[in-house]
């Protein structure tokens, strides 16, 4: 089984158009895809955390 691709935050930041500022805002208030902190202290989302995160995002507009 192949692993699931791993997004750098940069990489996040970049496809949602947001500044890293907004981002950790967002996720203070318990929002945004699910994190994975690496031993190394980088942080990484998964592809398909965020696409099911966006999913839900245009639900809860429609």
């Amino acid at each position: 089984m192949a692993r699931p691709q791993m997004l750098k935050l940069a990489d996040v930041l970049i496809e949602l158009d947001m500044s890293r500022a907004a981002f950790y805002r967002m996720r203070a208030r318990s929002q945004g895809p699910r994190l994975i902190k690496l031993p190394n202290g980088q942080l990484r989302v998964r592809r398909s955390d965020l696409d099911a995160w966006l999913s839900g995002c245009e639900e809860s507009a429609a």
